[in-house]
C-alpha cells in the first residue's frame, strides 16, 4: 500500500499570527471592524498567538480583560489548525449553550468568510458531511465543541488541541465526574505535542482558575515605551491619573513624563512583553487599556459608574476591564468595631436618607423587620430593627405588619417617606401565609422570596409568578448579596457602601443585633480539586435573623433598581424663605414626599 508524501510532510514554517494575516477574514456579524484580519492592530496579539506555536510549547495562559480580541486569537488558533496542521481540536466552553452559539456565531462564520478552510468542512447540508452544530470533521482531524457543564460532551475522545474558554465560569464538577478542564486535559495525554490553551477573564481572588494558572506561568505583562524616555512601562491602572485631568493620562515610571492613551498606545508597534516568572508555562496578562477598541476616557467613565453603583459593579469592572481578580474583603469583623458606624440622627431620617425599603424574617413565633434608608453612593441607614411577636398563622400578626409597612417616617423638616419595597421570606413553615399576604401587594412592591446559597448567583433574579399562591416570587442569590454587604460594613466614612447605624438604642440596634449582623463569616471550602466561597455561621447560639434582614432589605433595593439621582429632596421656595424670615405669616408649602422613579423589574 503506497502512502502520500503529504502524511510525512513537516507542517509550514509559518506561525499563527502569519497564518492570520495571510488567511482570516473578520465576519460583520461577529466583528466591530469586519474585513481582513491585521495583527498590527492589536499588536500584543502576535505573541500571544505565536507562543502556541513552538512543539516545545505545552500550556499557555491569558488572564484578559474583555475587548481585547482573546476569541479571535482562539478562533485563528482552531483557522490555522485545520488549514495547516489538521488534529483533533476540542473547544470547551462553560456551558453547552454557549458553545452552540459559539459554533453557529463565530466557528461557522469564519469557515464560511475564509477562503482556504473553503471546502475543509463540508456543506452541513450535505448527507454524512461530517458537519453538526457540536461536531466537524475535515481531513486530518475534526472540531468538537464542549460544554463543561455537560459530562456526555466530554466523553472520552483522545484530543491534541485543547481550546478551554472563560475557564473561571465553569463549574466545580461536570455532573458527577469531577472538575471539566481535569477531564478535558486527560484526553489529551496520547499527544506528545499537545497543545492545552486556557483562557479566561478572572473573578475572585484565590478561587480564579485562571489566577492560578497565571501565578504558575511566566507571568507577563504588556508594556509599552514612555513617548519621552522610551522607558518600558506596564500598563497599570494604580498609575492612571485622571482627577483634575481633561483626559486620563498615565505618568512614566521612569522620567515622570505624563502622557495619554494616544501617546502611550502610538506606540504599540515597540511593545513587548516583560517576563515576571521562569516557568515552562507560558502565561499573559493584558487589560483595556491596551485595547485599540476602548479609549482611555470610556475606561476612567466606566470606572466612575461602577463606583457609584458599588462593590458588584466594582468586581464587574475590575474583572472586565483590567483583566484582575476582585479580592474579597468580606470575612470576620468584630462586634465593637460597629460602635464606630453609630451616630445620632436627630429625627427619624437622616436628611441624606432618599428612599426606604425593607427586609422581614419569619420566625415560629415572631415576624422580625428592618427598615432600612439608603442615599447616593450606596450609603445606607439602619433606620429601626423591630421584632412584631405573634402567630404568623394568625391574620392579627400580619395584619401588625401591614400597619408597619404602611407608616410615615419623618425628617426633621416633617418631610416624610414610606417604604418602597419590602422582600419577605417565603421559606419554612408559614409559606402559604406569605403568599398570603403578598398577593394583593405587588403594587405596593411588596415580594415574597426565596434566597439561594450557591456562590456566584446574581442578587436578583427575575421574578417567577407562583402558580400556587398567585404572586410574583423573586429569588436572591443571598451569598453574592452577603459578600457585599460585608465589604460596605469594612468601608470607612465617607466611601461608597458606608454603613450607618443609630446611636439610640430605642431603634433596635444594640449589642445583640451586631452579633446577629456578624453571625456568618466567608470561608473557602474544596469540592473536587477546586476551592469556592461559602457562608457559615460563626456560633451556633448566635441568632442571624438581623444578618437575613439587612439581605432581604438590599435585595428589595436591587429589585427596585431606582434612580437615586432623581431621589434628591428639594426644598420649595416658600419653605426656604420661611426658614429665613420665621415671622413670615404666610404659611409654608407642604412637601410631598419624593416620587418613586422605577429602572427596575416591571411587573
Amino acid at each position: 500500500m503506497l502512502l502520500s508524501n503529504a502524511i510525512f510532510t513537516p507542517p509550514p514554517d509559518m506561525k499563527i499570527s502569519d497564518w492570520a494575516d495571510e488567511f482570516r477574514e473578520l465576519p460583520p456579524e461577529a466583528s466591530c471592524e469586519p474585513g481582513h484580519w491585521s495583527t498590527d492592530r492589536a499588536p500584543y496579539q502576535r505573541e500571544m498567538m505565536n507562543a502556541i506555536c513552538p512543539p516545545s510549547a505545552e500550556r499557555i495562559v491569558m488572564m484578559t480583560a474583555a475587548q481585547v480580541g482573546k476569541s479571535e486569537i482562539l478562533l485563528n488558533t482552531i483557522g490555522y489548525y485545520i488549514h495547516k496542521e489538521p488534529s483533533p481540536i476540542l473547544m470547551m466552553q462553560p456551558t453547552l449553550e454557549m458553545g452552540e452559539s459559539f459554533s453557529k456565531d463565530r466557528i461557522a462564520t469564519m469557515l464560511r468568510d475564509c477562503t482556504c478552510l473553503h471546502g475543509k468542512v463540508k456543506d452541513p447540508r450535505a448527507r454524512d458531511s461530517g458537519n453538526t452544530l457540536l461536531h466537524k470533521t475535515f481531513p486530518g482531524g475534526h472540531i468538537t465543541i464542549a460544554g463543561a457543564n455537560s459530562p456526555a460532551s466530554l466523553a472520552s475522545r483522545p484530543i491534541r488541541v485543547l481550546l478551554c474558554d472563560e475557564v473561571d465560569r465553569y463549574p466545580v464538577s461536570a455532573g458527577t465526574e469531577g472538575d471539566p478542564l481535569s477531564l478535558a486535559m486527560k484526553r489529551t495525554q496520547n499527544f506528545w505535542n499537545r497543545k492545552i490553551i486556557i483562557v479566561s477573564t478572572p473573578t475572585h481572588q484565590g478561587i480564579s482558575r485562571i489566577e492560578k494558572e497565571y501565578l504558575n506561568s511566566t507571568r507577563e505583562e504588556w508594556t509599552l515605551p514612555c513617548p519621552k524616555c522610551g522607558g518600558y512601562n506596564a500598563l497599570d491602572w494604580e498609575r492612571i491619573i485622571f482627577e483634575g485631568k481633561t483626559e486620563p493620562v498615565m505618568r512614566c515610571e521612569h522620567c515622570g513624563y505624563e502622557g495619554n492613551g494616544y501617546d502611550w498606545k502610538s506606540q504599540s508597534h515597540k511593545g513587548k512583553w516583560l517576563r515576571g516568572n521562569e516557568s515552562h508555562v507560558r502565561g499573559f496578562h493584558v487589560n483595556a487599556l491596551a485595547s485599540p477598541w476602548v479609549s482611555w476616557p470610556e475606561i476612567v467613565r466606566q470606572y466612575d459608574e461602577a463606583y457609584r453603583n458599588g462593590v458588584d459593579m466594582l468586581k464587574v469592572w475590575r474583572n472586565t476591564v483590567l483583566g484582575l481578580p476582585y479580592e474579597e474583603t468580606a470575612g470576620t469583623i468584630e462586634i465593637d468595631s460597629m460602635n464606630d458606624h453609630e451616630e445620632t440622627y436627630g429625627a427619624e431620617l437622616p436628611d441624606e436618607v432618599l428612599l426606604l425599603t425593607a427586609g422581614i424574617d419569619t420566625q415560629d413565633n415572631r415576624l422580625e423587620v428592618e427598615i432600612l434608608g439608603h442615599g447616593l453612593n450606596n450609603e445606607t441607614w439602619g433606620i429601626e430593627y423591630k421584632i412584631l411577636y405573634g402567630d404568623p398563622g394568625d391574620k392579627v400578626l400580619w395584619e401588625k405588619l401591614d400597619e408597619y409597612l404602611s407608616r410615615e417616617w419623618h425628617y426633621a423638616d416633617g418631610e416624610s417617606l414610606k417604604v418602597s419595597c419590602a422582600c419577605i421570606d417565603s421559606a419554612g413553615h408559614f409559606t402559604d401565609e406569605v403568599y398570603s399576604f403578598c398577593k394583593d401587594k405587588a403594587r405596593r412592591n411588596i415580594f415574597p422570596i426565596i434566597g439561594r446559597g450557591k456562590f456566584g448567583l446574581p442578587s436578583v433574579s427575575r421574578p417567577t409568578m407562583h402558580k400556587r399562591g398567585q404572586v410574583y416570587l423573586f429569588k436572591l442569590g443571598v451569598n453574592t448579596i452577603k459578600g457585599e454587604l460585608f465589604t460596605r460594613l469594612n468601608a470607612s466614612r465617607g466611601e461608597s457602601g458606608y454603613c450607618h447605624f443609630p446611636a439610640e438604642k430605642n431603634r433596635g440596634y444594640d449589642r445583640v443585633y451586631y452579633a446577629g449582623l456578624l453571625s456568618e463569616r466567608m470561608i473557602m471550602r474544596r469540592k473536587g480539586g477546586q476551592e469556592y466561597i461559602t457562608w457559615e455561621v460563626r456560633d451556633k447560639k448566635i441568632r442571624n435573623e438581623p444578618l437575613d434582614c439587612r439581605v432581604y432589605a438590599l435585595g428589595a433595593y436591587k429589585i427596585l433598581n431606582p434612580d437615586m439621582s432623581r431621589h434628591v429632596r428639594k426644598k420649595t421656595q416658600t419653605q426656604t424663605q420661611a426658614q429665613k424670615s420665621p415671622a413670615m405669616s404666610k404659611p409654608v408649602k407642604k412637601l410631598m414626599r419624593p416620587r418613586i422613579f422605577r429602572r427596575g423589574i416591571t411587573l
